[in-house]
């Protein structure tokens, strides 16, 4: 399946250890290597996000979530 450049969708499945495989496009697509560091960030209304910490800051982005978070009158972090 072609993509838009830039833009990747897969299915995974989490495994019994809770692992998921990250594809090999998105992989490919942002340069993810074996033993590379990945934020988890979870929001139970928004989702599940994976950031590369190289791409992160992650003070600022941090508080930036909490204040989101704030915002939205959801005190669980």
């Amino acid at each position: 399946m072609q993509f838009p450049k830039g833009k990747f969708i897969s299915l995974v499945k989490v495994g019994e250890k809770g692992q998921i495989v990250i594809p090999k496009g998105a992989r490919e697509l942002f340069g993810i290597q074996p033993g590379d560091q990945l934020l988890l960030m979870a929001d139970k209304k928004r989702g599940i996000a994976l950031v590369g910490m190289d791409d992160l800051h992650v003070p600022d982005s941090l508080f930036r979530l909490a204040k989101e978070a704030d915002d939205d009158g959801n005190s669980e972090a």
